[in-house]
């Protein structure tokens, strides 16, 4: 068997199948991110039908959570947001730097004229 015929063969496997999930699992962070700024979801290894039922999970876990919060009283007890279903191409979401203490007083400072 010729490299191209074996690479032609891993081409058309289903997404699902064990190769392709192995390959996905193994990508680096940037080639995630650079698939995910491409923004071309229909090139995706994915099925259509599959990126309509992990929409469809989404939402119904976003109707889930604000129907939570819709029951609970105090906004502190809320739950946490769901965490949209990872697909092929993204990488996961990247969590916002906290502003801690230190940083706090150094922007009150500089709001308050203290770069002067």
């Amino acid at each position: 068997m010729s490299w191209r015929r074996l690479r032609v063969l891993i081409e058309h496997l289903p997404p699902e199948s064990a190769t392709w999930t192995a390959l996905r699992n193994a990508m680096p962070a940037e080639e995630l991110a650079r698939h995910a700024e491409k923004g071309e979801p229909e090139k995706g290894r994915w099925s259509q039908v599959e990126q309509l039922l992990a929409g469809i999970d989404d939402r119904l876990a976003r109707l889930d959570y604000v129907y939570q919060c819709s029951h609970i009283e105090s906004k502190s007890k809320w739950p946490k947001a769901p965490e949209p279903m990872r697909r092929p191409g993204a990488g996961p979401k990247k969590t916002k730097a906290s502003l801690t203490e230190r940083s706090a007083n150094t922007l009150f400072e500089l709001l308050q004229g203290g770069a002067e």
